[in-house]
């Protein structure tokens, strides 16, 4: 099983649609995928259970309480966890021990590359990440064409030398099929597709599967 950890510490950037978009996908392609959720707004496992029984199946985890983190039922091909907006020291340490790699999504503002550089040093010395046994992927989100914020961005991934693994453009469609239930991975209309391609990537990144995705 791989552990897939999604994770800022500033909410309202993306981090539950990442993950539900995420899992989603690697449901649709045919594996066996739970989602846990790890922040007390329950926004993954809210979305879970307005799931329609015709959408591919993901497994509700809740991993909200300590005690809870790390349970997770035999046979799963991944898990993808949703990490609370504020992660305390204690918490960072327990989510990070129980992950692969962490996707860290961010949107083209000030307040989010601000709390997104204080992220990654704050995670820079816990040990599985100094010994470079977690991957850290970053996720530009709700990127707008033609915007003068996309500099910004720009200029931050260039200073802390690491480019985003794949660039989300901002659609309302993801807030729109969320509150159905779903994803964009979960319609095959002609948008739908161009949309999902933008995350082909960060799928690329985290899954060793040469075959056609979509």
């Amino acid at each position: 099983m791989k552990t897939i950890l999604i994770a800022n510490q500033k909410g309202g950037c993306g981090k539950t649609i990442t993950a539900i978009t995420l899992a989603s996908a690697l449901a649709k392609k045919g594996y066996s995928v739970a989602l846990a959720d790890a922040d007390n707004q329950k926004s993954a496992r809210q979305w879970l259970k307005q799931r329609p029984d015709t959408a591919v199946a993901i497994q509700s985890l809740d991993w909200r309480h300590e005690k809870s983190v790390g349970e997770a039922p035999k046979g799963l091909d991944y898990l993808i966890i949703d990490a609370p907006g504020a992660l305390s020291d204690d918490q960072a340490q327990q989510l990070i021990s129980e992950s692969h790699a962490i996707v860290t999504p961010l949107q083209p503002s000030f307040f989010d590359i601000d709390s997104t550089k204080r992220f990654l040093k704050d995670i820079h010395d816990i040990k599985r990440i100094r010994k470079g046994k977690v991957d850290i992927l970053l996720l530009a989100n709700r990127m707008k064409p033609n915007s003068a914020s996309n500099k910004d961005i720009q200029q931050f991934f260039e200073k802390i030398e690491q480019s985003p693994i794949a660039s989300i453009s901002e659609r309302s469609a993801y807030s729109q099929l969320a509150m159905q239930g779903l994803s964009i991975f979960d319609k095959s209309q002609k948008n739908f597709l161009q949309m999902q391609e933008q995350w082909q990537p960060l799928l690329d990144a985290l899954v060793d599967d040469p075959s056609k995705w979509f």
